[in-house]
């Protein structure tokens, strides 16, 4: 497979990266800004750096030629969404995998909710919700991943799944987590289509997440 990552130079776009090289025989594209410069250690023949900014379609629709599957590593607005819907429809792209946040169907509940809700907002009025709108509507073959807090622990990969329509309780994740989930959806191990999914930590319903 040719795998797209955009936004990759960000924390979980390069642990995905690190672990499709390692898990995988897929070819890379890594799209955002200056990654040729700041990535340059997964420089190898299975990877090609584009630099550029998400609102650039023309570019990211280039670098579409012969992409299997997107990850967009970064919660967009609809601006950016709304794009990125048309480039793939325009190439024939269909799988994408988004990252997005918990509370946009005003799932989130339990001892959590409070928390979140004071440092989050109204997640089910903002643009976000907006954007994951636009993606629900799509043809497109989709994950929305509704992130909950995250945080770094090397070799935790633990992750609980909720679907639409169940309650979210989960305060924290790990970026390592949400990375090999990432990964197993790319390579075909995550059998879910058109879907929005919760990403938490299991038993870690908190009134707040452990490291704050």
């Amino acid at each position: 497979m040719k795998v797209m990552i955009l936004g990759a130079a960000g924390q979980i776009g390069q642990m995905v990266t690190q672990q499709l090289l390692a898990q995988t025989d897929d070819q890379l594209v890594l799209y955002g800004h200056n990654v040729s410069q700041r990535l340059t250690a997964f420089d190898s023949t299975r990877v090609t750096f584009v630099d550029g900014d998400f609102l650039e379609f023309d570019k990211v629709q280039t670098a579409l030629n012969g992409v299997d599957a997107v990850y967009l590593s970064f919660v967009a607005g609809p601006d950016i969404i709304a794009g990125l819907i048309k480039v793939l429809d325009a190439t024939g792209v269909k799988r994408l995998i988004v990252a997005s946040i918990p509370d946009l169907y005003q799932e989130v509940s339990g001892p959590f909710q409070q928390w979140y809700r004071e440092h989050t907002g109204i997640v089910w009025q903002s643009d976000r919700k907006q954007a994951a709108d636009l993606i629900e509507a799509s043809d497109l073959d989709y994950v929305l991943l509704r992130i909950t807090w995250l945080y770094n622990q090397t070799g935790n990969t633990a992750v609980a799944v909720t679907k639409k329509g169940e309650p979210f309780t989960s305060a924290q994740v790990t970026r390592q987590a949400v990375a090999q989930f990432v990964v197993n959806l790319l390579a075909g191990k995550g059998d879910y289509h058109r879907e929005s999914l919760g990403l938490g930590e299991p038993q870690t319903e908190f009134s707040k997440p452990s490291f704050y």
